[in-house]
C-alpha cells in the first residue's frame, strides 16, 4: 500500500490534462514500454531544486488550463514552467518561487499566460505507487497514475531538511522553435526537394499536438519511395512523416515502434521548447552533421 506519512493532496480542479510526472522510465523500450516523464524536463528539475527535492521527484504537469489542489497539511510548493497566475485561497502568491500553502488551503494554478505546460512541485514530492521504477503517467500505454480527476488524492512525501532555495530566472515560451535535426535513418525515402523543403520552410505547431508528438502544419514532404516500412524501433525526438507528409516530432509518450519513415531525429536536449510551444508557433528544422 502507498504510504501517506507525508499527508495527502486533494484534487479540487483537475484542469484539461494534469498528470503526475517525474524523470520517466527509460530503458524499457525493448518491452514496448515508453519513457514518459516531464515534457519540459529542465522546468521540472528547476521546480524541484527550488524545494530541495531530488531532480527527479514526482510533481504535477498541467496543460494550458492549470489546476487546483488542497493539501491536508502545510506544504511548500513551487509553480513553474508555463507562466500563470497563482493564488492560495484566492490571494495572489509568487509564480516560480517557493510559497507556503497552509493545511486545507486551495492552491490554484490559473490558465497558462505563455507556454503550454506548468509544473507544480511540492517539498517532499508526490508519492503515488511507482510502476517500473517511475511514478510518471504514460498516456499511450496507460502505465502510471491516471490523469487527475476531481476528488482524487495523491500522497505527499516528507520534505527534506533545510530551507527552500530562493527565486531564479525561468525561460519563457519560445516565439520560434528551432529544432536541430540529424538526418536518418530513412531520409532516402524522400525526394531531394523534400529535404530542402524540410530545412528551409517554416512550419507551425499544430493544435493537435500532445504528449505523444508535436504535430506540424506546413508543406508536405514528397516521398521518393512508395509503400510502408515494417515496424521498427522509435526513439525520443524521432521526426516521423505520416502519409499526409507533415513531420511529427515524437515526444515522451511516443510509441516504441512505428512503420512510417523517420526522416531525422531531434536531440533530446532540444525538446524542452517543444513542450512549451503553443499552437501556431513557428517551427524550423536545422540539419546537423
Amino acid at each position: 500500500m502507498t504510504s501517506v506519512r507525508g499527508g495527502l493532496l486533494h484534487v479540487v480542479r483537475p484542469g484539461a490534462l494534469t498528470t503526475v510526472q517525474d524523470a520517466g522510465r527509460p530503458g524499457w523500450a525493448h518491452l514496448g514500454v515508453g519513457r514518459a516523464g516531464a515534457l519540459d524536463a529542465p522546468a521540472a528539475r528547476l521546480a524541484n531544486r527550488l524545494l530541495g527535492n531530488p531532480p527527479g521527484a514526482a510533481l504535477l504537469e498541467t496543460t494550458v488550463t492549470g489546476c487546483a489542489v488542497r493539501p491536508d497539511r502545510t506544504v511548500v510548493a513551487v509553480v513553474g514552467g508555463a507562466g500563470s497566475r497563482v493564488t492560495v485561497d484566492g490571494l495572489p502568491v509568487a509564480w516560480g518561487a517557493p510559497v507556503r500553502v497552509p493545511a486545507g488551503a486551495v492552491l490554484d494554478v490559473g490558465p497558462a499566460l505563455d507556454g503550454v505546460r506548468g509544473y507544480l512541485a511540492f517539498a517532499g514530492g508526490l508519492e503515488p505507487e511507482p510502476v517500473l521504477g517511475s511514478r510518471s503517467a504514460d498516456l499511450l500505454s496507460g502505465l502510471g497514475p491516471a490523469p487527475l480527476s476531481e476528488g482524487d488524492t495523491l500522497p505527499l512525501g516528507e520534505p527534506a531538511e533545510g530551507p527552500p532555495q530562493g527565486p531564479t530566472p525561468w525561460p519563457g515560451a519560445p516565439t520560434e522553435l528551432v529544432l536541430p535535426l540529424h538526418l536518418g535513418p530513412r531520409h532516402a525515402w524522400f525526394m531531394p526537394a523534400a529535404l530542402r523543403t524540410l530545412t528551409t520552410a517554416t512550419y507551425r505547431v499544430s493544435p493537435h499536438s500532445n504528449r505523444i508528438g508535436l504535430r506540424t502544419e506546413g508543406p508536405a514532404l514528397e516521398r521518393a519511395r512508395d509503400g510502408e516500412l515494417p515496424s521498427e524501433g522509435m526513439v525520443l525526438g524521432a521526426v516521423q512523416v505520416p502519409p499526409d507528409g507533415r513531420p511529427v516530432v515524437f515526444l515522451n509518450d511516443h510509441p516504441t515502434t512505428g512503420g512510417y519513415p523517420v526522416v531525422g531525429v531531434v536531440p533530446e536536449t532540444a525538446l524542452a521548447g517543444a513542450a512549451q510551444a503553443v499552437p501556431g508557433t513557428r517551427v524550423r528544422f536545422s540539419v546537423r552533421a
